[in-house]
C-alpha cells in the first residue's frame, strides 16, 4: 500500500519513469512531489494504479507534512540520493 513519505516511479503520463515522493493519499489517488517543478504545496495527482513503490526507503511523514520551503530541499535531495544507490 502506499502511503505518505514512499518513494514512487510514474508507470505512465508524461512523467512515465520519473521518481517522486508522496505527500498525501486521498482515495484512490496520490499526490506527488520531486522538490522541483512538483512541489510539496503543489503535487501532481496520480491514480494508484499509475505509480509503483520503487523503494522500501522513505521520508517520514513529519519531513513531508512540514510546511517549510526546506520541505522541497529535503525532497530533492532524497531522491538524489535513491537515484544515486540504484545508478
Amino acid at each position: 500500500m502506499i502511503s505518505i513519505g514512499n518513494v514512487v516511479i510514474a508507470l505512465a503520463g508524461k512523467e512515465k519513469g520519473q521518481l517522486f515522493v508522496v505527500v498525501k493519499v486521498e482515495d484512490r489517488y496520490a499526490y506527488l512531489s520531486d522538490g522541483r517543478r512538483l512541489r510539496a504545496n503543489k503535487p501532481k495527482k496520480k491514480s494508484f494504479k499509475h505509480v509503483r513503490v520503487f523503494n522500501s526507503k522513505s521520508l517520514s511523514e513529519e519531513e513531508v507534512l512540514d510546511k517549510n520551503e526546506r520541505t522541497n530541499a529535503k525532497i530533492r535531495k532524497f531522491l538524489s540520493l535513491i537515484r544515486s544507490e540504484n545508478v
